[in-house]
């Protein structure tokens, strides 16, 4: 058989071989992998989200059928019973991991078992990870992966550590970071960028304090030894220390990581890296002034790690800003010449276009001016940029008139909504209550967006869901009253995620409810999940083990045990987070039945022209089913996890709290099929050719906003008999 596809040139762009049909024996070894493997996180170092495969297409989707279930095993091991990972396809084998972090090899064609590695073998640990690292160099073919505060190398044939890379196969990633943060949370849940024999790496780091530094590293993936740092937090002498009006900030100061992913373009030898705000996210009166390079686009040199340019797209952020998702290399057309380009999304719903080389936006962005706060010992800075074009692919602010027109509780919602401030991005924290909208988790998400390289259309799928950001003022509690000790503890430490009522939250990781901890856990077993974390929960060993002790017998109701045994630490006092303000969690605004309590839709998928700078399709991305047979239009859901575009014609993309995987004609949006899965696929599903067949698979694991959960990768490929 013939095809007609398009050919990657390195990693700056995709040509079209015009007029040109070729077998595909015709070309490289390379060559062919590019063309049926997904080798690398989100297809491709560029993270296009693009194959080349159009075997599936337009006309015969709607015929797809399941090829192949893979139950990875572990549902549900140590609280982290989610998958969100990209897998990886490269010679005919899948690579991917289970809810708690157990990596596997099974054959791409049928989802048979080659092996599997559990780096928590033996224990009651897990974790989570968006996607692996394949790198190969003739015969030698290793896996990288990250779980904790190590990264570990695999042989991708066997599944075995490769002994000679660090210490027996891992290195310990709290090394070499300038400050002592071993007692501090410190991980990374996305795949890491190669460049030549090079892993760079970010960091999942606390947003609250104490925090480490975000600091981007480099490590030689045959020796696992730390070849470069970039300090994010700016050290004396280095270009934006002035921009942290306490110049001792470096030492103390965490965040300004980047836990999304990164892209690499090799023609350039160029890293794009983009970061998160510095903690602690909502109260910046210890970080006074601009605070680069947190909130940023950097472009490094993959070799060095030099700062080569640098955007940053919100000053001294108050609102958990992070850049969510790893740039696009894209190519613009600008007067009739072809601008290589960077396209970065961001959780309030709007796109930076920038010239890969200087980092000049290619559409104008204006510095637009923003309330100042109005909390004690806050400096909010008084400028935002925030681009002209293209224009947001999320509605911007909450008004009277965008409230639920659906909801039974409309009254109830708009009483809220009218004691709260609303009035756009980027209006301060308050103790009244801010609306965050797009909320917390965008507008875009670290599910990224899907690159045509052929009509220079942007494909990203959109949350609307507000939230509600209240501040509360901190208090100290007298250490001799174990439980106002406690109670300042948990509102310090455990609030954020745990909520000031003890509800719990599905922001970060399915932080459980605690108002019922006594009948689950006893004091002792609170005291060892604090200090030493669990599943998606970090430690807390910085704490002294007073305060532990405290915690729990806050959570518990009595005076527990009052154990004063030395601290644990040596932090000072400005490092443990002793801030005037704390916020009272993450709050989604909704109505008594759990629907947003703004108008549908709730969360969309959008197709962005970056020639013309323009919306070309949105549509609704979800449904919810009970409100479907009510007669109210579809509303979409939120989403997690990203899109992937073909050479076919479609857009493949789950995400959605319905369960569903879809496939949408990216020229109009039209949804072609959809197919119900065991779980919520949370995730970025890869397509990818075994024997001249197609597969898409997708991983199932649910989580996050769904109770639902499994272990299964489910791949999809057309019947037989299809032509």
């Amino acid at each position: 058989m013939q095809l007609t596809y398009y050919l990657p040139l390195g990693l700056a762009g995709v040509m079209l071989l015009s007029s040109c049909t070729q077998e595909k024996s015709d070309f490289s070894r390379e060559e062919q992998a590019n063309y049926t493997e997904w080798s690398s996180y989100l297809g491709d170092p560029g993270r296009s989200h693009y194959s080349l495969l159009n075997q599936i297409n337009k006309k015969n989707v709607s015929t797809l059928e399941v090829a192949w279930t893979y139950h990875a095993g572990q549902q549900g091991k140590g609280g982290a019973n989610y998958i969100q990972a990209n897998p990886l396809i490269v010679n005919d084998i899948l690579y991917g991991v289970s809810p708690g972090l157990k990596v596997f090899a099974v054959n791409a064609a049928n989802g048979t078992k080659i092996w599997e590695f559990n780096p928590y073998e033996g224990t009651d640990r897990g974790s989570f990870t968006r996607g692996l690292v394949f790198w190969e160099d003739d015969e030698d073919q290793r896996i990288l992966f990250s779980a904790d505060q190590y990264l570990y190398a695999l042989d991708a044939t066997n599944g075995k550590l490769i002994s000679d890379f660090g210490k027996k196969g891992r290195i310990d990633l709290t090394e070499g970071l300038g400050r002592e943060v071993k007692s501090l949370d410190y991980r990374y849940h996305t795949a890491g960028a190669v460049y030549k024999d090079l892993i760079i790496m970010g960091a999942l780091n606390s947003e609250r304090l104490p925090a480490a530094p975000g600091h981007i590293r480099a490590f030689n993936i045959r020796t696992g030894k730390q070849e470069w740092i970039f300090n994010t937090i700016p050290q004396p002498g280095e270009f934006g220390y002035d921009t942290w009006e306490d110049q001792t900030a470096y030492q103390s100061i965490g965040g300004a990581n980047n836990w999304a992913g990164m892209t690499v373009d090799e023609e350039r030898e160029i890293v794009f890296v983009p970061t998160g705000s510095a903690a602690f996210d909502f109260y910046g009166g210890n970080r006074k002034g601009n605070n680069l390079f947190a909130n940023s686009l950097l472009a490094l040199d993959a070799n060095t790690g030099k700062r080569i340019w640098h955007f940053q797209t919100v000053h001294h952020d108050l609102w958990d800003r992070d850049l969510p998702a790893p740039p696009n290399l894209v190519t613009v057309e600008r007067e009739g010449k072809k601008v290589d380009a960077i396209a970065q999304i961001t959780k309030s719903g709007h796109i930076y276009v920038l010239d890969r080389d200087t980092g000049e936006p290619l559409f104008p962005v204006e510095e637009k001016h923003y309330p100042e706060s109005d909390l004690v010992g806050e400096q909010t800075w008084p400028t935002q940029p925030l681009p002209t074009s293209p224009p947001p692919f999320a509605r911007q602010q909450l008004t009277e008139a965008d409230i639920n027109p659906y909801s039974k509780d409309k009254d109830s919602l708009l009483a809220v909504l009218k004691r709260s401030r609303s009035n756009g991005q980027f209006v301060p924290p308050s103790k009244e209550g801010t609306i965050i909208f797009p909320g917390f988790d965008g507008g875009g998400e670290w599910g990224g967006a899907g690159y045509d390289p052929v009509s220079n259309v942007l494909y990203v799928n959109a949350n609307e869901m507000p939230w509600i950001l209240t501040m509360i003022e901190t208090q100290e509690a007298n250490p001799d009253d174990m439980l106002a000790l406690g109670k300042s503890m948990y509102q310090t430490n455990c609030m954020g995620c745990h909520g000031a009522d003890l509800q719990g939250s599905n922001f970060h990781g399915n932080a459980p409810e605690l108002v019922h901890v006594k009948q689950r856990l006893k004091h002792d077993e609170i005291t060892q999940i604090v200090k030493e974390g669990r599943g998606s929960m970090p430690s807390f060993a910085f704490l002294q083990d007073t305060q532990i002790d405290a915690i729990a017998a806050f959570l518990l109701g009595k005076a527990g045990k009052m154990k004063v045994r030395k601290a644990s630490t040596t932090l000072v006092q400005q490092e443990t987070g002793n801030l005037r303000y704390n916020h009272t969690g993450y709050n989604r605004f909704v109505d008594s039945e759990g629907y947003p309590a703004v108008e549908p839709p709730w969360g969309t998928l959008n197709a962005i022209d970056l020639d013309e700078g323009k919306i070309l399709w949105s549509v609704p991305l979800g449904e919810y089913e009970e409100l479907t047979a009510r007669g109210v239009p579809k509303t979409g859901t939120e989403n997690y996890g990203g899109p992937v575009v073909t050479a076919g014609g479609l857009i493949f993309i789950a995400a959605t709290t319905d369960e569903y995987i879809r496939a949408f004609d990216k020229d109009t949006g039209e949804e072609l099929w959809k197919y119900k899965l065991p779980a919520a696929g949370m995730a970025t599903a890869a397509t990818y050719e075994v024997d001249g067949q197609q597969y898409l698979v997708i991983a199932a694991g649910g989580g996050k906003t769904t109770d639902k959960r499994s272990d299964a990768y489910v791949a999809f490929a057309l019947p037989e008999n299809n032509e």
